[in-house]
């Protein structure tokens, strides 16, 4: 089920959202609006945000400059202003799309589902975990000018957590992922590759990275 993150500060638009993404399948989230809410944002692994432009503390549109700063979730920008203005500013700060309330419930739908399927079929180079950037193509996590390397084992590792992040991932399947199902597994291998990938992550700053649930498997946190 893909999650969806609702930003909006009007109630009765945000139940209706909420109600309408349910509806549809989705698993929608509000979050409270702060002055820290890009914090907030950061640590919620959601496949998509509905932001809303005239929320308070920080204009949406800043907001969304700021997130596309470390991350690139889809991001479909809400607001009652009619304006090209508007539209011009989100798209050039890096939306994926605009809608402008009071908005279609149909098309609305429609357009959330052509953006995940844009974003499904993106070829992912680069993806943001906390403060690391990851590069997938080359192999290194990067934090402002440090730069470490992963294996292809500890790469595969951490795709495979990170697609379940907070979310328990079962040993057996860390190990398909690793290796063919036909070939000898040794389960120490595993082992040891978890403990280097946590050994880097610590090293760029990311303490208790990774959590082991004995007899489940791992969490990325």
């Amino acid at each position: 089920m893909k999650k969806i993150l609702i930003i909006e500060d009007d109630e009765i638009v945000r139940n209706e959202l909420k109600e309408l993404l349910c509806n549809a399948l989705y698993e929608a989230i509000c979050i409270d609006i702060k002055e820290n809410i890009l914090e907030e944002i950061l640590k919620i692994p959601a496949d998509l945000i509905l932001l809303d432009i005239g929320i308070p503390y920080i204009n949406g549109e800043i907001l969304l400059k700021s997130i596309r700063k470390s991350s690139n979730i889809p991001i479909i920008m809400l607001t009652s202003r009619v304006g090209e203005i508007d539209e011009v500013l989100s798209m050039s700060y890096g939306a994926d799309d605009y809608i402008t309330k009071p908005y279609n419930p149909t098309i609305l739908l429609l357009r959330i589902n052509a953006v995940l399927k844009r974003a499904e079929n993106k070829i992912k180079e680069t993806i943001f975990y906390h403060d690391l950037t990851v590069d997938i193509k080359k192999g290194v996590v990067k934090k402002s000018d440090e730069e470490i390397i992963l294996t292809k084992n500890e790469m595969l590792i951490f795709l495979c957590l990170y697609e379940k992040i907070g979310s328990i991932v079962a040993r057996d399947e860390l190990m398909t992922s690793l290796w063919s199902n036909d070939e000898y597994i040794n389960d120490n291998a595993l082992t040891v590759n978890i403990s280097r990938l946590r050994s880097k992550l610590r090293e760029l700053g990311v303490e208790d990275a990774i959590l082991t649930r004995k007899g489940q498997g791992y969490i990325l946190l």
